[in-house]
């Protein structure tokens, strides 16, 4: 890939304030609670850009867009954003804790330019062209890049996370914890021989988009429309498939809105190709969810294809015994190793009905991240009946998500959660 530092325009803590306070989560992350915070905790929130609020009045010449395009005209003329003097690479790390174990994750934000898929990028994810769409328009709008692509690439040596960890000896250019008490910070590599280096390395290897699939293409679709020559680049995060802390969760599924469910029935018919252990609520819910968890956990560490199942009575433990299920599957072998693929395609699609189709429209699916309370209120929609049932996931390996990209097939949405999420607003970059 070809790469390069270049001068990002930042939040000026001279006008702005706290830059920590104008940073936000990636736009596909955030719900109308935390939009509405994010609006509250700056004036300058970089929310208003990536996902402004709809209002009853808007039109084709007022609305989300044009607001944001606004908001950019304001800030750039009062200073509230400022560009930086030098041509840069920018190192970003980010500590955070998963289950009491504490982790760093660190890589470098450049600019890339872009490639068709198969050209030096591959993708791992299935897209959808509303959200395509969307940031479309922002960027017709703006004519800027406000969030990172998180690209992952692959490199032994470890040369730029060597020259990361040097660059976190310099004074920082910002630094703040989000809500998750994830710790961010930015660090300038500017030297020559550092930023060559980078671009040396980064001229021999192919990147994997791992978070940004549908940025990436409406980058493609934007340079195309355009023929903008700055537009031929994009702002990535580069994470290095060897950094220690890269760290995938799984994405688990609700499930709603299925005329006719009916759990019994469905647990028949997983019978058989499926394994079916029921934990019921004798000792406890919560034991009988731990119970479950740790059969999901094993299964994980031994390579099985499992999940598990909540209806609002009884937690499942469901693990695939009959591989030749797979085999009308026209699809790689490492595709078929997928849990995802294994539940999209036996379980979603042949007993409960999904298809591709049904999963565009998002209309019966919902997918739970697993961090926070998200879990339990999942949970809760079960309970309530708001939902019918909830698929527990195991995590996607990184190395899964690496062979079914080598094979240029693609995984169903929402496969992988790289957590954390890399933040907008941190650099931008005007095109």
């Amino acid at each position: 890939m070809e790469v390069k530092g270049f001068k990002a325009y930042r939040f000026n803590s001279d006008v702005a304030g706290n830059t920590g306070k104008c940073i936000a989560p990636p736009y596909d992350v955030i719900n109308s609670v935390q939009q509405k915070k994010l609006y509250e905790q700056s004036q300058y929130n970089i929310i208003r850009v990536i996902l402004g609020k709809k209002e009853p009045t808007d039109n084709d010449k007022n609305n989300q867009y044009t607001r944001a395009a606004e908001h950019l005209k304001e800030w750039l003329n009062k200073n509230v954003l400022k560009q930086d003097d030098k041509e840069t690479i920018y190192a970003y790390v980010q500590e955070f804790e998963i289950a009491g174990k504490k982790n760093k994750r660190s890589g470098f934000t450049a600019l890339a330019k872009l490639a068709q898929f198969g050209s030096g990028v591959k993708p791992h994810e299935k897209t959808l062209d509303g959200p395509k769409t969307d940031r479309l328009k922002l960027t017709q709008a703006t004519a800027a890049q406000f969030e990172q692509i998180f690209m992952l690439y692959d490199d032994s040596q470890l040369i730029a996370d060597k020259i990361i960890e040097n660059a976190e000896s310099k004074k920082s250019l910002i630094e703040f914890v989000d809500d998750d008490g994830v710790a961010h910070k930015l660090f300038p590599i500017d030297s020559p021989q550092d930023k060559e280096a980078i671009v040396k390395m980064m001229a021999q290897k192919e990147g994997l988009i791992a978070d940004g699939h549908h940025r990436y293409e409406t980058a493609l679709n934007y340079y195309n429309l355009t023929k903008n020559p700055a537009a031929q680049w994009l702002m990535i995060t580069f994470v290095n498939m060897y950094n220690e802390g890269l760290v995938v969760l799984p994405t688990h599924r609700l499930v709603g809105n299925l005329e006719n469910y009916d759990t019994n029935e469905l647990i028949k018919k997983l019978q058989a190709n499926f394994k079916v252990t029921q934990f019921e609520y004798k000792e406890g819910k919560q034991k009988a969810q731990s119970l479950m968890q740790k059969r999901l956990d094993k299964a994980f560490e031994q390579g099985e294809n499992a999940f598990g199942i909540y209806d609002g009575k009884s937690f499942y433990f469901v693990v695939l015994k009959n591989k030749d299920a797979l085999k009308t599957l026209d699809i790689s072998e490492a595709s078929k190793s997928l849990d995802v693929v294994v539940l999209h395609k036996l379980i979603l699609e042949r007993l409960l009905g999904i298809t591709d189709a049904h999963l565009a429209g998002e209309a019966n699916i919902e997918y739970i991240k697993d961090i926070g309370e998200a879990v339990d209120e999942a949970i809760a929609k079960v309970d309530s009946g708001e939902k019918q049932t909830l698929f527990f996931m195991n995590p996607t390996k990184v190395e899964q998500v690496k062979a079914v990209a080598a094979a240029n097939e693609k995984m169903p949405q929402k496969s992988t959660f790289f957590y954390p999420k890399i933040f907008s607003g941190l650099t931008i970059n005007k095109l």
